[in-house]
């Protein structure tokens, strides 16, 4: 059985504490739950920790854990947390008292393709940052999960990355919506990627033409158009003791690449042809996709806010995600 998680980023909107979020996870038939960020569950100290772990252990939750970039030079870094290693290790202790086997990070964003930095040089700082810690990891026996995160890294950069820190205890967690970030179609990406995967972010995503270049939208489970029932079984083949985790993150707009403008290729020389084709071929079989979501603008209807109708679907998009992922997909199924 592929295990069903979810990313608890996909519920960022609801002001729950850590108990909160494992409850409404488990009554949703969720196996394992992302804490991708370390504000997901509340202190860190070890007595808080120790009873994170033991709810999760009551409701038969697994625990996968994350957090920032661990790149010093990127636009995402938080430098307040102190440097690379320091926020390593101290997640890695996170995660030991947890029982998560690695921790998921990432390099940065699209930004850092734009910045005065070359993007060569931000993946050098970060396969430094994961050396640093090399001993550490081995020791405890954590890995740590980079990954393609936000349109920094595509899946040829992201192999590259891991083995030239070194396989042995860094890997990678597959997010297929941040695929199409860096014009990348996801089925190539899982394929590049599988022999190095710890888990993943799953969402769905829409991409069509337009004037100027192409558009990519996050969409519910289903409504896309990257033939997310074929990739889900590839997948299962490939990487069958792997965490199928959803991250849904459905947009309200698009984003668009105009790769017909010479100008938008400066940031995006190292994409090869081939992967540009596949991504290519997703938008020419595409169509625009309509959001009707009720909160695509500032309202307030009958004394409900807009924050609160912003958190009411984010509720319905996770649980249409979730019974997607078990009633059409058969993901978390015995």
């Amino acid at each position: 059985m592929t295990k069903l998680g979810l990313d608890l980023f996909s519920l960022r909107s609801q002001s729950w504490n850590a108990f909160q979020l494992m409850d409404y996870s488990a009554n949703l038939g969720v196996n394992v739950v992302h804490f991708s960020e370390p504000q997901f569950i509340g202190s860190l100290d070890d007595s808080h920790l120790e009873d994170v772990k033991a709810h999760a252990d009551t409701l038969g939750l697994e625990i996968e854990l994350g957090f920032g970039s661990i790149c010093a030079t990127s636009t995402r870094f938080e430098k307040t947390s102190g440097t690379p290693r320091e926020q390593l290790l101290r997640m890695f202790l996170i995660a030991q008292k947890l029982g998560a086997s690695f921790v998921r990070c990432y390099l940065g964003s699209f930004e850092d393709r734009q910045g005065r930095l070359p993007l060569t040089q931000h993946i050098k700082n970060t396969v430094e940052a994961c050396r640093s810690v090399r001993t550490e990891a081995l020791s405890l026996g954590i890995k740590i999960g980079i990954e393609n995160h936000a349109g920094d890294l595509q899946a040829h950069q992201l192999r590259s990355l891991i083995e030239e820190a070194g396989s042995d205890y860094v890997g990678a967690l597959i997010d297929i919506g941040n695929s199409t970030w860096t014009l990348e179609d996801p089925h190539h990406t899982l394929e590049v990627l599988a022999p190095y995967c710890l888990t993943t972010g799953i969402r769905d995503s829409a991409v069509w033409e337009v004037s100027e270049g192409a558009a990519a939208q996050w969409v519910c489970m289903g409504a896309g158009n990257i033939g997310i029932e074929t990739w889900t079984k590839r997948f299962q083949h490939l990487c069958p003791d792997k965490t199928y985790s959803l991250e849904i993150i459905n947009l309200r707009t698009p984003r668009i690449f105009p790769y017909r403008r010479s100008d938008f290729w400066g940031h995006y020389r190292d994409v090869p042809a081939s992967v540009f084709t596949g991504f290519l071929n997703i938008a020419r079989q595409g169509k625009p996709y309509r959001n009707i979501s009720p909160v695509s603008q500032e309202v307030k209807i009958d004394n409900v806010t807009h924050k609160e109708l912003l958190a009411k679907q984010e509720r319905r998009d996770v649980e249409q995600a979730v019974r997607y992922a078990r009633e059409v997909l058969h993901i978390g199924i015995t």
